[in-house]
């Protein structure tokens, strides 16, 4: 069995919320009990769990067993994986391997944080707190102004490129009940422009607003899918992961990522080429990331982003759909598990279940993760996930 023979047949998630009323453990339940309702396979044949990454679970070294328990789950796997905003997509593939080994042979995919409203995390969770944080190198927000800024020195920054992919985010937020009501309103270039700077030449609309919610998908091999007459699948066709990038060189170039050798990897296995995806799904903490991958994933060459950009329209109804739920940026980041929201997304246009922001062409779509954020070199894990209809 490879990669392809398995395949996603459901998926559900929460309302995204500024601070959630719900504990994570309601959010994982109502999740569940939305695939089982999709799907129409029933809880005790779920076997295998895993977890995506969680602020509000990094102190817990029992956390997937403990979901399991508080779910009321019998399992034969378990996993957490603790790549960040990778771990959605990550979670995907280790699920087809864990199928493909015999281990479980259905998986729920789980992506639930509460960081907004339980923030439980552990003061010495990396290196930030003792290297760079003294230094007044305070989070993402610092580390994307210095990425921003090395780019601008490079290549030049084309900030209406940057807004473009803002104003189309943000029309596709509006058309998604989901996203959090304090972003569902359109925005123009000239908002953008105009919103004040955080760290410069990072400003607040290029941002994620930090919020509440869940998501998942259930996972099985797709001759099992087949069996069930489950037909509306979504195949994971190619993967790619890279951890650490360049990290055994003292420098390097910050605007490169692992996306580069991830994609190659994750095109190659799906023999496609970036042409031919018909929506992609990047992650997107920050709105300079999207044009970062867009180059290192090859759809445009370094330093040509800002023009690849004004060369196409990444609304629903374009060529190129961006995000179609409004992406972490518009539609709220729930903690370390935003970057559920887009592979769902992904799922649901491949599924034709997009409603008003429906693309044209549903056969494929790439979602991609970031995972870690370290000082002088670009993010500790890229990933990439291909997937499709199955045709």
């Amino acid at each position: 069995m490879a990669l392809h023979d398995a395949a996603i047949v459901g998926f559900a998630e929460t309302k995204i919320v500024e601070r959630s009323t719900s504990d994570i453990w309601e959010l994982g339940a109502q999740v569940l009990h939305g695939l089982l309702a999709d799907t129409g396979i029933a809880k005790d044949e779920i076997d295998g769990l895993i977890l995506s990454s969680s602020t509000t679970g990094s102190g817990n070294i029992f956390w997937s067993q403990t979901f399991a328990d508080q779910l009321g789950l019998v399992l034969d796997f378990a996993q957490t994986v603790d790549i960040g905003g990778c771990s959605p997509v990550g979670a995907v593939a280790r699920a087809a391997a864990a199928i493909d080994a015999g281990f479980c042979s259905v998986v729920l995919c789980l992506f639930a944080d509460t960081q907004a409203a339980e923030d439980n995390r552990n003061g010495r969770r990396s290196f930030a707190e003792e290297w760079t944080a003294p230094l007044g190198y305070l989070g993402p927000v610092t580390a994307f102004g210095l990425l921003s800024t090395r780019y601008a020195h490079q290549y030049g920054l084309d900030e209406t490129a940057l807004a473009a992919l803002a104003v189309a985010q943000r029309g596709h937020a509006v058309l998604n009940p989901l996203a959090v009501e304090k972003l569902r309103k359109p925005i123009t270039t000239q908002d953008y422009l105009q919103s004040r700077m955080i760290a410069e030449p990072v400003r607040l609309l290029d941002c994620v607003m930090v919020c509440d919610g869940a998501s998942g998908v259930l996972v099985m091999s797709r001759r099992a899918a087949e069996r069930r007459g489950l037909t509306r699948v979504a195949v994971p066709v190619g993967y790619g992961e890279r951890t650490n990038h360049r990290g055994n060189e003292s420098i390097v170039d910050v605007t490169e990522s692992g996306h580069a050798d991830a994609g190659r990897r994750a095109f190659a296995a799906a023999g496609i080429t970036p042409a031919r995806i018909g929506s992609i799904h990047p992650y997107d903490d920050f709105i300079i990331a999207i044009m970062l991958q867009l180059e290192m994933l090859g759809f445009c060459k370094p330093g040509q982003g800002g023009a690849f950009i004004h060369a196409h329209d990444f609304t629903h109804a374009g060529d190129i759909p961006l995000n179609t739920g409004g992406g972490q940026i518009s539609a709220g980041q729930c903690g370390l598990a935003g970057g559920g929201t887009n592979l769902i997304e992904a799922v649901r246009q491949i599924f034709g279940q997009g409603g008003a922001r429906q693309v044209r062409a549903r056969a494929s779509a790439l979602v991609t993760g970031i995972g870690g954020i370290p000082y002088g070199r670009n993010w500790m894990t890229s990933a990439v996930m291909i997937l499709t209809d199955g045709s």
